[in-house]
């Protein structure tokens, strides 16, 4: 089988695309799992580097997969480079305002709210865990939030965790100068704002996976972060996966992805 198939075939159709929002990129796939629920939830954000070209329609099939399991999911859209408002701060203020909205769709959907997992893969894994650490945002700060709504966990596919570090390695063309409008001598509180390695701990329960021959975001990203985690007190595991590269932690036809499964269900108490 091709292992990118799920960035080639449409995905299954989601139960209902809402809006989150105003704007064009505001919205989220809802999908629910059979049964009257009330259901756990999955946030989804997906990569592609934070750029325009990518979206989430990959990420379909495994947000698919796991309403099979009984997952009810919640894969987020946003604005990325590209987009008008894509990147500093725009990006952050979109997913911050999806995840949000879980409150709204709690009104009208079975969602067990005290269930709620965020998780995201490559760039979509760096906004996952910004996404769970948001208390730990300086008052002040233009992504901070009164009442930011937080997951009891996160799941993090081989993330760019730490956005100084993927700056230095060129990540993806530079992309992180880019998406931040800066390095981090030009913008360092961007960074320190919007690095989910500078914010720990974030004081949430967190999984790392990663292949450990990812070529597009080296695991050391994950292993560096996790240690650093520890050290401050966060309850962090890390999943090394061997052989595996950048898209088998979003395969869900992959022998890799019942680990994924797994991390999900010691998180949401499945």
């Amino acid at each position: 089988m091709n292992p990118l198939w799920m960035l080639e075939t449409p995905s299954p159709p989601a139960d209902a695309r809402l809006p989150y929002g105003e704007l064009t990129f505001q919205f989220g796939d809802l999908r629910l799992p059979p049964g009257p629920g009330p259901h756990p939830v999955v946030v989804m954000v997906h990569g592609g580097f934070w750029r325009a070209r990518y979206n989430l329609e990959h990420a379909g099939h495994l947000c698919a997969d796991l309403a099979r399991r009984g997952y009810a999911t919640w894969s987020l859209e946003y604005r990325r480079v590209g987009h008008e408002g894509g990147g500093w701060p725009g990006t952050f203020e979109d997913v911050a305002r999806g995840m949000d909205f879980l409150r709204t769709l709690g009104k009208s959907q079975p969602l067990d709210l005290s269930r709620v997992v965020a998780m995201g893969h490559s760039a979509g894994g760096h906004l996952a865990l910004w996404l769970a650490g948001r208390r730990r945002q300086p008052s002040g700060s233009p992504l901070s939030s009164a009442d930011p709504f937080i997951p009891r966990g996160v799941v993090v596919l081989a993330g760019v965790v730490d956005l100084v570090r993927a700056h230095e390695l060129r990540l993806s063309d530079d992309i992180v100068t880019e998406f931040l409008g800066g390095t981090p001598a030009q913008v360092p509180e961007r960074y320190r704002l919007a690095s989910p390695s500078a914010l720990a701990p974030i004081g949430v329960r967190q999984v790392l996976i990663h292949g450990t021959e990812d070529d597009t975001v080296p695991v050391s990203l994950s292993t560096d972060y996790h240690a650093r985690a520890r050290a401050l007190g966060d309850d962090v595991r890390l999943i090394p996966l061997p052989g595996a590269g950048h898209f088998e932690v979003i395969n869900p036809l992959a022998r890799e992805w019942p680990q994924v499964v797994e991390a999900l269900g010691s998180l949401s108490g499945s």
